[in-house]
C-alpha cells in the first residue's frame, strides 16, 4: 500500500510503498477512503504531542472507510461495513488498523469526507461544551479561533445548544464563515480589543479556546463570575500560565479537555457523544465545513494549511 510517513522528528512526509498492516487482537483493518487532518498531527510530527508513535509512522488519527478484515477476537463491525474510526495515527495511508470498539458504522448517505471530518472536531466540541462545561441555553459563549476546524464546530454546537455565540477570528472572510454557522457576534482580534469587545457584550459565561497566548489572557479578563474556561489547544504556540488569583477573585473554573484520553478511561462517554453527533447530522442540524480535500500525496500541504492557519473548517486527505 501507499503511505505518507514521517522518518525523522521535524522532517517532511515521504510517500512509501509498504505492506498493509495486520489487525491484532480486537482490531479491524480499514480500507481508508478519507482521513481528517488535525492540528495534533502537526504536533505529533514535531514530537510535541501527548502520543509519540515509533518512527517511521504515518500521521492521521481519524478515518472513514470500509472494514476489510477482522483481527483475532474482533466481533465486528463485519467486513464491508462503512465506518468512521479513531486510529490515533496511520490514517495517511490506503489501509489502517483501529480497535473494533473505536469503529462506528456510518449511514450510507454520509459522504466519506463528512465522516472523516466529524469525529475529532465535533467530538471535542460536544464533549467540551456539553459534558465538561455544562453549557446552558441563554449563556454567552466566546469561541476563539472560531473559523478553524475545531472552533467552527464549537460555534455550530454552541448555537444548537441555545447559547449566544461570540466568534473571534482573523479577517472578514473567516468571520463570515463563523456567521454562517450561527455566530451572533463577530470579533477580529487584529482590529478590535478582544477584552473590551466581549465586556461590551456582557462578558463570557463559557470560553472555548483552541488558540492560547494573548487571546486566552484577554478572554480570562472578559469572563463573568463563575464562568467556565476550556483550553482545547495552543495554536498560537504559547501555552499561557493561569493566574490563580484571577480564578479566586472571579470564582472561575478552568476545565481541561483531551478528547482522545476518553477512549482509555471512559469510552462510554465518547460513544454517547458520537451518537448524539450522528443524530444531529441525520436531522440536518449540523454539517461539517470541509474547506480543503487533498490527495494522499499532498498530505504535507494539508498539514501546512493547518499550521499556517490558512484553512477555514476541516481539511481532509483522500487516498
Amino acid at each position: 500500500m501507499r503511505a505518507m510517513r514521517l522518518h525523522e522528528i521535524g522532517g517532511a512526509l515521504r510517500l512509501d510503498e509498504v505492506p498493509p498492516p495486520q489487525p491484532g487482537p480486537g482490531e479491524v483493518l480499514i480500507r481508508v477512503a478519507a482521513c481528517g487532518v488535525n492540528f495534533a498531527d502537526t504536533l505529533m510530527m514535531k514530537g510535541q504531542y501527548q502520543e509519540k508513535p515509533a518512527l517511521p509512522f504515518a500521521p492521521g488519527m481519524e478515518v472513514a472507510g470500509t472494514v476489510a478484515a477482522l483481527g483475532p477476537g474482533a466481533d465486528g463491525p463485519a467486513s464491508g461495513t462503512r465506518v468512521a474510526a479513531m486510529c490515533g495515527a496511520g490514517g495517511f495511508a490506503e489501509f489502517v488498523c483501529a480497535p473494533a470498539a473505536a469503529c462506528v458504522p456510518i449511514p450510507d448517505a454520509m459522504p466519506d469526507t463528512d465522516a472523516a471530518a466529524l469525529q475529532v472536531a465535533y467530538g471535542t466540541s460536544e464533549l467540551a461544551l456539553g459534558h465538561r462545561a455544562r453549557l446552558k441555553a441563554g449563556e454567552r459563549l466566546l469561541v476563539l479561533g472560531a473559523a478553524g476546524g475545531v472552533g467552527l464546530t464549537a460555534v455550530e454546537i454552541g448555537k444548537l445548544m441555545g447559547a449566544e455565540v461570540i466568534a473571534c477570528a482573523r479577517g472578514a472572510a473567516r468571520l463570515e464563515t463563523a456567521r454562517e454557522k450561527g455566530a451572533d457576534h463577530l470579533i477580529d482580534p487584529e482590529s478590535t480589543d478582544l477584552r473590551e469587545a466581549v465586556l461590551a457584550l456582557g462578558g463570557a459565561d463559557v470560553v472555548y479556546d483552541p488558540v492560547g497566548g494573548e487571546q486566552w489572557k484577554a478572554a480570562l479578563r472578559a469572563a463573568n463570575p463563575e464562568a467556565r474556561l476550556i483550553p482545547i489547544g495552543f495554536a498560537s504556540g504559547e501555552v499561557p500560565q493561569i493566574p490563580a488569583n484571577i480564578l479566586l477573585v472571579k470564582n472561575l473554573d478552568v476545565l481541561g479537555v483531551y478528547w482522545g484520553a476518553y477512549y482509555r478511561f471512559a469510552p462510554r462517554v465518547l460513544a454517547e457523544s458520537f451518537r448524539r453527533i450522528l443524530g444531529w447530522y441525520a436531522e440536518g442540524r449540523i454539517r461539517p465545513h470541509v474547506s480543503n480535500v487533498l490527495e494522499l500525496e499532498r498530505a504535507g500541504e494539508a498539514l501546512e494549511l493547518l499550521a499556517g492557519r490558512r484553512a477555514t473548517g476541516k481539511v481532509v486527505v483522500t487516498p
